[in-house]
């Protein structure tokens, strides 16, 4: 859907770029893109190589919505860009709701968040929508509570959550008008009210913004948009409260947001919910764009939670609770004397199953088994979480990669997928919530505590009943991106024989479709041990991932980690990385 007259058709013309300059709206983007076009005219091949990347085409909307690199041109965010976004949302939701459509903006405290959030409302209020912003440097949850507990159209949340500090999103959720409008499954629209986009509406949506001509033609109003005060904030967190997930025991926490906007809110959960001995890591506690104390603002980065753990070694803390940026991720640290540092993060699997088990058991304490109910996780994580719902009775499933899969399952009451991501209230929040997952996760420990357990010996407990299923990521960044691929179409022709030794039994072609779930570009092996891979090209990065599972019995850890091991050296040696 790329605009010819945005973009480079034959190398570096300085014409296509001095159109854009014309129509963009920010003085800060105009000067940057005059200084590279002026050095590119005087034949510097580094300017000239920058603006064709720039001008390579637009920055794609997808299932995602926009995220990249802030700078000026149409490959990049910026204001151009995310009013260009606004309008073509805008006459999407006006061909499917009408007028008065309704739209909640959110934004993060990123370089250019407060900014592109004006500028949707601005564009959706001239468009005759209701645009309602919520106060600045809220989480992502809020945004997604806000648009279900608001009834609204579709919500706006402004964010890159965990990526580098040069980067800044747009992510697009939708209500349920504009789903009926457009999905032939009234059931799978009325799943979907308050998630984030899948296909089709996103391929409707980036029709929509390809048709605009200029941002000079899109309309913007100065005011007449409504601003949210901090009772929205009170409505969720008295959502948590409803969750009853009090601590009953004294347990003391270190909590980081890495820079990020979650730390308030947090706070607040925790504080209402009983946990009053909570220790922020001060030097990461306010919002900073730059992220200064972390090379990446992601808890899954080695060294992230470096100083979590010096704080925590500090204050005896036992649970470290970090949360990305924008907060809708959550991960959690518990005390090992033979951990580096003396602590030991929690893979996002092991938090996956740990908060899992502990909503079965709950709801079947007090509803009995129910197969109506669903866990769900995506293709990626775990398959430890439908052993779980299967002991308790409860109907498992898996999906596609991403919480935009996730949250839509019907008569969902729990999803989790490993990178962090936790739904633990799908009533309230359609996505994932860093935040009410971490109130469950310390009543969980708390609950332990006061039972003269640990963490530790709740994941032993279960994994006796249901076996260790024992995960590991496995990742080979390539710098040619045809690289990755050429590596899947070898799987796809030429797959390995073996998985830690044992011999391949099964593979699966997931473009083709696998089960119930919808064509992805991805293998899925099984071995005869029951040991499994899935590779699969990153959805955001230039990286090939490989997700990595052996079964095994609970007191066979030593063995899973060697066959996790041995996997991992397999597939170095079959790519050649």
């Amino acid at each position: 859907m790329t605009r010819v007259t945005d973009r480079f058709t034959n190398g570096f013309d300085a014409q296509v770029v001095r159109e854009w300059i014309a129509d963009d709206p920010d003085p800060d983007t105009v000067a940057e893109l005059e200084a590279v076009l002026a050095s590119a005219e005087a034949d510097h091949g580094i300017a000239i190589a920058d603006l064709e990347d720039r001008f390579s085409g637009s920055l794609v909307f997808g299932t995602a919505g926009l995220r990249g690199e802030i700078g000026a041109g149409p490959n990049r965010m910026n204001r151009a860009v995310v009013i260009r976004a606004a309008a073509g949302l805008s006459r999407f939701l006006l061909r499917t709701v009408g007028q008065g459509f309704s739209v909640v903006i959110g934004c993060d405290a990123r370089h250019k968040s407060d900014e592109f959030a004006r500028d949707t409302a601005a564009v959706v209020t001239a468009a005759g929508g209701r645009a309602i912003q919520l106060p600045e440097q809220l989480p992502t949850p809020l945004l997604a509570f806000a648009l279900t507990h608001l009834y609204a159209d579709a919500g706006v949340m402004v964010t890159a959550s965990h990526n580098p500090p040069a980067d800044n999103g747009y992510k697009v959720y939708l209500g349920e008008r504009p789903l009926l409008a457009i999905e032939p499954d009234p059931a799978a629209a009325v799943a979907g009210a308050g998630a984030q986009i899948v296909s089709p509406a996103d391929a409707l949506i980036a029709e929509e913004i390809a048709a605009v001509e200029s941002v000079a033609s899109v309309p913007r109003t100065e005011s007449g948009w409504e601003h949210l005060d901090d009772s929205i904030v009170e409505s969720y967190l008295r959502r948590i409260d409803d969750l009853g997930l009090r601590a009953s025991a004294d347990l003391s926490i270190v909590l980081t947001s890495l820079h990020g906007v979650g730390s308030r809110v947090v706070e607040a959960a925790l504080s209402r919910n009983g946990f009053t001995s909570v220790h922020p890591v001060v030097s990461q506690q306010a919002p900073d764009p730059d992220f200064p104390t972390v090379a990446f603002p992601n808890p899954e980065e080695a060294g992230a939670l470096d100083e979590s753990y010096a704080l925590a070694r500090e204050v005896g803390a036992e649970l470290v609770i970090a949360n990305d940026p924008d907060a809708d991720r959550f991960s959690a640290a518990i005390p090992d004397t033979g951990a580096s540092g003396g602590y030991r993060q929690l893979t996002g699997d092991e938090v996956g199953l740990l908060l899992g088990e502990d909503i079965a058991g709950r709801l079947a304490a007090s509803h009995g088994s129910d197969g109506s109910l669903v866990f769900a996780n995506s293709v990626v994580s775990s398959r430890g979480l439908a052993a779980i719902a299967q002991h308790y009775g409860f109907a498992a499933t898996t999906t596609l990669t991403g919480f935009k899969w996730i949250s839509r399952v019907p008569a969902l009451v729990f999803g989790y997928e490993e990178a962090l991501g936790y739904c633990v209230d799908p009533g309230a929040v359609r996505d994932k919530d860093g935040i009410s997952a971490a109130v469950l996760f310390a009543a969980q420990t708390a609950r332990l505590k006061a039972a003269g357990t640990t963490i530790e010996d709740e994941l032993h407990r279960i994994r006796i009943r249901d076996g260790l299923f024992a995960t590991a990521p496995l990742s080979f960044r390539l710098d040619d991106i045809s690289l990755i691929a050429t590596s899947m179409q070898r799987l796809r022709e030429h797959p390995p024989t073996t998985l830690a030794g044992s011999p391949v039994s099964e593979v699966h072609d997931l473009s083709l479709g696998y089960e119930h779930l919808p064509p992805t570009d991805g293998i899925v092996l099984l071995s005869e041990e029951n040991s499994r891979v899935i590779v699969r090209p990153s959805g955001t990065e230039p990286k090939l991932k490989c997700y990595l599972e052996v079964v095994v019995g609970a007191g066979e850890a030593t063995i899973a980690q060697q066959r996790l091991g041995a996997i991992a050296e397999e597939l170095r040696a079959y790519f050649g990385l």
